[in-house]
Parts: structure tokens; sequence; C-alpha cells
């Protein structure tokens, strides 16, 4: 059985509980894209608990009629749980349809390995988008820490030797990092244009992190790393459910030699180990280690934490109204109407490594 969520608390107890619960999936969300409609989808058991979730956004096309809708990082149920993802995908199906969506775009929070659930996907109408992995709103690929079962002093252990010296280093040299307020975001703020303009990659204004803490809570935290009271570095890092991820990062290039940005990496660890989380998740890099992808410092510098290298299923559309959509692709890519390009905003991460 399958119906819109109306009891708000009742789904956020369900998203955050779960070990394929994502912030995108979260209300919490849903109030910062104020550019687009959310509605969710549930799923229940016999027994009339949810067993299953699926949070859509929806956004009006300016140059097309009707709508596009997007699922980021759903749906929330066991991936091997076939008949709770017919039954979500069938009820989204209908959602979009009644909202004259041209198409139902899904990324998954699903390894790439996971053929049964690609075959799954498939067979409800999901087919993979053509396209490149710079073409894709989420990143495809990222690094992962495993806290589990881990004390600080095992964590540290598992970093690359140099990872550790630069995290010492930075406390020999005097970098203090603090959990800031909104208040701090102007600072936050030019030290991501700073770092925008040096690696080549738009940023997005002081007001869209304000609204990010403010929407978020407590489960959003802007650290910012200091030296001798100078803002040197910042890093925006949100903890939902089991899991941490590291959102942006922004570093001025005239204090590099202070190496802040290893500090401000190891407090949210620390942040995340303390809220009893399973992941700490770096966000996006290029995949595979080479010199010559873009920026190789920013793989360098997340792969000497320890972490896995996770690769992501490509983004799958369930095609609605087939001509608008051909017609939409042949004028723009359809990432387009996220803002900055996915390409652009693997980049802003990259202000933890430069």
């Amino acid at each position: 059985m399958t119906e819109l969520i109306t009891d708000y608390a009742e789904y956020e107890a369900f998203v955050q509980s779960h070990p394929k619960g994502h912030f995108a999936q979260s209300t919490f969300w849903a109030k910062q894209k104020t550019k687009w409609d959310w509605e969710a989808i549930v799923s229940r058991d016999e027994a009339g608990n949810i067993k299953g979730s699926l949070a859509i956004l929806f956004r009006k096309l300016p140059l097309f009629p009707g709508t596009f809708a997007y699922c980021c990082r759903g749906p929330v149920c066991d991936p091997g749980d076939q008949k709770t993802l017919r039954e979500l995908c069938v009820a989204a199906r209908a959602l979009a349809r009644s909202r004259r969506a041209v198409a139902l775009r899904m990324d998954p929070d699903i390894p790439s390995s996971d053929t049964a659930f690609a075959a799954s996907l498939k067979s409800l109408g999901f087919r993979e988008k053509r396209g490149t992995v710079q073409d894709q709103i989420q990143p495809k690929y990222v690094f992962r820490l495993n806290l589990e079962g881990k004390s600080e002093e095992e964590l540290l252990a598992g970093f690359h030797q140099k990872t550790r010296y630069n995290i010492r280093l930075a406390r020999r040299k005097g970098v203090e990092v603090r959990i800031c307020g909104p208040e701090t975001v102007p600072e936050f703020a030019a030290l991501m244009e700073e770092t925008g303009k040096r690696d080549g990659f738009a940023t997005r204004p002081a007001a869209y992190f304000t609204a990010l803490l403010e929407n978020l809570g407590g489960h959003a935290r802007l650290y910012m790393a200091y030296w001798e009271e100078t803002p040197i570095a910042g890093a925006i890092a949100v903890q939902y459910g089991d899991k941490t991820w590291y959102l942006y990062g922004a570093s001025s290039g005239q204090f590099r030699d202070k190496m802040p940005n290893y500090l401000l990496q190891w407090e949210m660890i620390r942040w995340a180990k303390a809220g009893n989380c399973r992941l700490y998740d770096f966000r996006g890099v290029s995949g595979a280690y080479q010199e010559n992808a873009p920026i190789p410092g920013l793989y360098r510098f997340k792969v000497g934490f320890g972490g896995e290298l996770v690769e992501f299923m490509d983004e799958r559309d369930m095609v609605l109204r087939p001509a608008a959509y051909a017609a939409l692709r042949a004028a723009i890519g359809f990432y387009g109407w996220f803002g900055q390009k996915a390409s652009q905003r693997g980049k802003q991460n990259a202000g933890s490594a430069q």
C-alpha cells in the first residue's frame, strides 16, 4: 500500500533510521530547495509501518510545458526488496504524470556493482541516461570512510602517514578550528569566492549557505579554520541518520602551508564519530586516480584519509512524455536546470585540497 506522506514526523523517523536514508530525501532538504515542489511517497507493510519511501522534487520547465521530476538519492528501502521498490516506482510514475512531468530522474545511493537493482529499475521503465560523468547531477564517484567499531586512534592509524603529519602540523602552526553560526557565513562565502576564482568554478551566494544552516538546523555545521584570528579555510558538513557528508569546502591560497584543510576534515570526522555515524562521505572525485584527471590533488587529498572509492550507478530516467523529452534533450542538458553543472559542483569540494 502506498500513499503521499502527511505525517512528517513519522516520515523523518523512518528515513533517518534506515541504512539507505539520505539528507537529500529529508523534509529538511525540501526547505532548502525553494525553487522546487516536494512530495514524498511511502509504502506500508500489513501492520501499517513504513517499509519504503521516495521523495520527489518537481520543477517547472521554463522553455517547455510541464515539469521535471527528480528523486535525489532515493528510494529509501531495502535494495533487494523488489515488491517495495515496484510499489514506490509505480506510485511515483502516477504522481509524476499528474504533475505533467516530462521525465522522472533517479540517482540511487546504490553502487554500480549492484546489477540486480539496475535490472529491477529497467523492468520498471527506467533507462540509463546517455551522457558523461560530468553531466550527472550528483557525484558518480565518492570516497567513504567506514567509522564502525573504530576509535579515533584507530581512524588516525588508518590515515596515510602524510595526512596524519599534516593534521599535527596545522595544530603546531596555530590553526584553530571553530564551529560557527550563520553570522560567520560572509567569511566562508568570501573564501568560496576566492576558491572558485582560483579553480575556475561558479560559487553559490552567501544567502544559500545561510539558508542551508537554518533549514537543516542541527544537521548542518559550518566549520571555520583560523590562524591568528584570520579565516583561512572553511567547510560545511551535514549529519543525517548514520552518515555525515562533507558538502562544501573553501580555502585561502595564501595560507596553504598551514594545512588547515586537513584539520578541518579531522574535526568533521570526529563529529561524525561522536554522532555514532557509520560512514563519513568525502563526496565527489573524478574516479580512479589519473594525473591528467580533473583536480588530481583532490583525489590525493581524500584518499589520504583511508576511505574507500565508491562508484554509484548512473542516473536513470523514466520517460513519461517522449516527444517533449527528446526536444528538451536536444535543446539543453537536463542538468542545467539544477543550477551549476555537475563538473562545477565537483570542483567546489576542491577547496579542501587546494
